[in-house]
């Protein structure tokens, strides 16, 4: 009887699909404004943090690409747009491939500019990089829910 109550407790709740907006907007908003920050892409600026000038352009680029990407693919999870052939997949591979990118970035800033002296320490003490790397993971695991609903429609029928 619980059982039965809780689980029709669990299915009358709304389910916000849209909620992902909610962790893209403010990431997407730090790597573009971080990105846009290094511009004009100049040499002498990555040298000093000692990193070669083709490393200074990709983590330029990089930055404000992978928050355009986090919002480009996030349009692929709207109803209407996400049922156009190819949309859908499209948008969780530029979803994806956001994630992978502020990873590697972050994990760039963590190794190069931060130097934390333990994994502890830095979990303890920089809670902004930790959220960026774990945003840009959780990204770059999950995609976009838009695909993840279409897989499991598909594997009802």
């Amino acid at each position: 009887m619980l059982f039965l109550r809780l689980k029709n407790y669990w299915a009358s709740l709304p389910d916000f699909s849209m909620s992902h907006i909610l962790l893209r907007i403010p990431l997407a908003i730090v790597f573009i404004q971080q990105g846009l920050s290094k511009f004009p892409v100049d040499a002498a600026a990555g040298a000093a943090f000692g990193i070669p000038h083709l490393v200074w352009w990709f983590v330029c680029y990089g930055e404000v690409a992978a928050g355009v990407g986090l919002l480009a693919g996030a349009l692929a999870t709207l109803p209407r747009i996400r049922e156009t052939p190819l949309i859908a997949e499209i948008g969780d591979l530029i979803t994806r491939f956001s994630g992978i990118t502020m990873c590697c970035v972050v994990t760039g800033v963590i190794w190069v500019v931060i130097k934390p002296e333990s994994l502890i320490q830095f979990v303890l003490n920089d809670y902004l990089h930790l959220s960026l790397w774990v945003g840009g993971l959780y990204f770059a695991l999950r995609g976009n829910w838009a695909v993840a609903i279409q897989k499991q429609k598909q594997k009802q029928y």
